[in-house]
């Protein structure tokens, strides 16, 4: 399990986007065009990516450095490159900061592995470059990149600001695009004619995994919501809910819902959306308000004020869909891209293992204790999502 997780994140790093640029990106004002809007509180609650230790006040970059254990210097030598322990370092945290983490977050027991890992990948990377290192790639490509960067900035200046805020330099930038582009162009000639997906691959999964393509009941249903804090006293939520009963009866009494929701609703997205959630099946949505929303036929509104985890909801349901399968000529286009996606996933893997058996590495951490031996089994197969 642990080689299976370490090359499919050394997979991924082949197309890896420089991280100056990753930070840049995350650093862009919040009034950006791209910026996604915020989900609307009814939804289920996602998972943790990871299971941590409670979390600790994040610490500055330096501190958490310092926090690291030292290991025999160079931590890696890459046919001839070495990894500095401090190159390590700032991996990461780097990687540790854009799953919003600390180094405090994480567990010891897991520290070996997750130092392992992240050199995994830095190897991995380290070979390709020196792979790609005569690929030709165009002062235009370069160009190109960097402009849809600048984009997102509105300007070159604002964008220069944010690279020299992260402790970089445009010139460094630039050739960190070159490098990665180089990256990509060797890769897909590497994959060139192993990742060809035809209809008839489509045509085959599509009659293999007929359950893949049932679309359950759905209703598509707006709401107003009057949050209410966990740690909320009673006298606030009666407040609250009699607040969410004033709004049901200004609905009742025939005011506008979308402009109500716009006005008063506390859900994040409504300032979007309008209190419109779209289409959705009972299992997408927090169990109170799904029970509530599939009981209600298309124009009706609760009776009263649904409470949920999030607060009360006045809910109204706008349209229904009756459970449907979706026919193979409405799914193909998307389905051949899923499966082409999928065969590449496969193949820069199987590039990965490759490459990282043929290499001369000598690798300096300590060995991460014999996990025992599993027979391989290949992932389930899911369908695009619908």
């Amino acid at each position: 399990m642990k080689s299976r997780i370490i090359l499919a994140t050394s997979a991924a790093l082949l197309l890896a986007v420089p991280a100056i640029l990753t930070a840049a990106e995350k650093a862009k004002p919040a009034a950006a065009p791209k910026a996604a809007p915020p989900k609307a509180e009814v939804a289920k609650p996602a998972p943790p990516k990871v299971e941590v230790a409670k979390p600790a006040p994040a610490a500055p970059a330096e501190v958490q450095i310092a926090k690291i254990p030292a290991f025999k210097d160079p931590v890696a030598v890459v046919e001839g490159m070495e990894i500095k322990q401090a190159d390590l370092d700032k991996a990461l945290t780097g990687v540790l900061a854009q799953q919003g983490k600390s180094l405090a977050e994480i567990p010891p027991e897991q520290k070996p592995q997750l130092y392992q890992m992240i050199l995994d990948d830095m190897i991995v990377e380290k070979i390709v470059t020196k792979r790609a290192a005569e690929t030709k790639v165009t002062d235009e490509e370069v160009a190109g990149v960097f402009d849809k960067f600048k984009a997102n900035f509105g300007s070159e200046e604002e964008l220069t600001k944010q690279i020299e805020k992260n402790g970089e330099t445009v010139e460094a930038v630039r050739k960190n695009i070159r490098t990665r582009l180089q990256t990509q162009h060797w890769v897909d000639e590497q994959l060139a004619g192993k990742i060809e997906v035809g209809e008839t691959d489509a045509d085959d999964f599509y009659k293999k995994n007929p359950d893949q393509f049932k679309m359950p009941e759905q209703v598509r249903a707006s709401h107003i919501l009057i949050k209410v804090e966990p740690e909320a006293k009673p006298d606030d939520v009666v407040a609250k809910e009699k607040a969410a009963g004033a709004v049901l009866a200004r609905v009742k009494k025939g005011e506008d819902f979308a402009k109500l929701a716009d006005e008063l609703s506390e859900d994040p997205s409504a300032k979007q959306n309008h209190g419109d959630l779209n289409f959705f099946p009972k299992d997408q949505m927090v169990p109170e308000f799904a029970e509530a929303a599939f009981k209600l036929k298309k124009g009706e509104l609760s009776p009263e004020p649904v409470r949920s985890q999030f607060g009360y909801h006045i809910i109204m349901v706008t349209d229904r869909k009756d459970p449907e399968t979706m026919t193979l000529e409405s799914v193909k286009p998307k389905l051949v891209a899923f499966l082409k996606n999928q065969k590449r996933e496969t193949e820069l893997m199987k590039l990965a293992k490759d490459l990282r058996s043929k290499a001369d590495v000598k690798i300096n951490l300590p060995k991460l204790p014999e996990a025992p031996v599993v027979e391989a089994t290949t992932p389930p197969v899911s369908a695009p999502a619908k």
